[in-house]
């Protein structure tokens, strides 16, 4: 009988070739190649805190899939249900670097991952995860991929496995897919654990009243609920009445926010895995997120679990 998983998490990741210096692109003539993708930022994150996490995808059978394959198998996922189709490519983005804020041009279109479908999953695989976590990205890559994540659902539901949904709006993606933003409301009401931003859950229901966002996902069926705002903190609500507020941890410097949700979804998944209470699993997300934006890359400042303990639990800048 094979071993249970931790997490088994499903979706893109691409290769981000990210400007080495500031100012438009067109006069930028070194880049340092890394990866980014916001299920695999998570599967990452909670390898490096001591969980066994599988990652499901497809890349491109080339020189940019093989080396995005690499690095995530490098970082201790199991990577043995990504599928290497030799038609297609890998997606890629190209950050742009300027002195008020960062510029992300995206080149997925027709990606290997757009074309995913329910034939392309073992789901003999997905059946050894104890949590399975998605997020909105990949329902909006194309229709075959709403539908597979849609079935990942049902299938997680009926076989009692939790699932984890990050609605991580894309709005590049969002104004070019029909009912969208209905998909993703339908998506999130079937989650047992949900991760929104508060604008992206204000996008969803309308409000921006982190109460009244709450009881409507509890009211369809949401067990827990974690509405991040960034700088300023996190409202947590369960089903079985714990509620509260986790205040953010300061940081001295921001270099790159890109990633900070990915790494708060694994701390969160990582202190529920260990049985922690939701507000403590909040903490722990609240902490590596704020160590995520202080370094550059997606997956780069993701914490160890011996960083972690290493941290002085109080809330702190953690930035030394």
């Amino acid at each position: 009988m094979q071993s249970q998983l931790d997490v088994v998490t499903l979706g893109e990741t691409m290769v981000l070739f990210d400007a080495a210096s500031t100012g438009p692109l067109r006069y930028t003539n070194q880049f340092n190649k890394r990866i980014g993708g916001a299920e695999s930022n998570v599967a990452i994150g909670l390898s490096k805190l001591g969980h066994s996490v599988g990652w499901i995808s497809k890349l491109g059978d080339e020189e940019l899939g093989h080396f995005t394959l690499n690095a995530i198998r490098g970082e201790g996922v199991d990577t043995t249900n990504v599928l290497m189709d030799p038609e297609e490519q890998t997606g890629l983005y190209v950050k742009e670097k300027r002195t008020d804020r960062n510029q992300v041009y995206y080149y997925r279109s027709g990606s290997a991952a757009s074309t995913m479908t329910t034939a392309d999953i073992n789901w003999d695989y997905i059946k050894r995860a104890r949590i399975v976590h998605l997020t909105g990205i990949t329902p909006l890559l194309s229709e075959s991929c709403y539908e597979l994540v849609n079935e990942v659902f049902h299938f997680a539901k009926k076989h009692q496995i939790t699932v984890s949904f990050d609605p991580n709006i894309r709005m590049k993606l969002l104004k070019n897919i029909p009912n969208g933003k209905e998909k993703l409301l339908d998506l999130a009401r079937q989650a047992d654990i949900l991760l929104p931003g508060l604008d992206e859950a204000e996008q969803l229901v309308g409000t921006s009243d982190p109460d009244e966002i709450i009881s409507f996902f509890l009211a369809s069926g949401v067990q827990k609920i974690a509405i991040k705002n960034g700088a300023i903190g996190t409202t947590f609500a369960t089903a079985n009445g714990e509620n509260g507020f986790v205040k953010s941890y300061p940081v001295s410097r921001v270099n790159d926010p890109i990633g900070a949700g990915d790494g708060f979804a694994a701390g969160v998944l990582s202190g529920l895995l260990k049985g922690k209470p939701f507000q403590e699993s909040v903490d722990l997300g609240s902490l590596i997120g704020s160590i995520v934006v202080s370094v550059f890359g997606d997956i780069e400042g993701l914490p160890t679990i011996q960083e972690i303990e290493s941290l002085n639990a109080t809330k702190q800048d953690v930035l030394r």
